[in-house]
């Protein structure tokens, strides 16, 4: 059965940190691009921070700096080291899974006719 599940979220004070986890199972992650999107009730999901099957990282203007992505094809697992965490991270954090045929940008792994999806984990940063 094919899944990514995400795990690590919790509450934490603005200046904290969080170390988020992307499970895959199912399939191997090492040829896809690994992305991390967010989103806020009422508001669309935004990718942030995106790693390509060579390494390659790219992040989105709001977490440069404050957020790393990173990922172990042998655990088959994606991280997200989260610092200087601010009340207007708290979202719902989610990972996705894309066969994309170009490099990410910005945070997005572009659109891919293979892509899996967790559900998501929630994260509150309070001021």
């Amino acid at each position: 059965q094919v899944q990514v599940l995400e795990s690590g979220g919790g509450s934490v004070p603005s200046g904290g940190s969080l170390r988020l986890s992307c499970a895959a199972s199912g399939f191997t992650i090492d040829t896809y691009c690994m992305s991390w999107l967010r989103q806020v009730p009422g508001k669309k999901r935004e990718a942030f921070a995106a790693i390509d099957s060579d390494g390659t990282t790219s992040y989105g203007d709001s977490v440069k700096g404050r957020f790393t992505i990173s990922r172990d094809n042998s655990a088959n697992t994606m991280y997200l080291q989260m610092n200087s965490l601010k009340p207007e991270d708290t979202a719902m954090y989610y990972c996705a899974a894309l066969r994309s045929p170009a490099p990410a940008k910005g945070g997005l792994c572009p659109p891919a006719s293979t892509a899996f999806w967790g559900r998501g984990t929630q994260v509150t940063v309070s001021s």
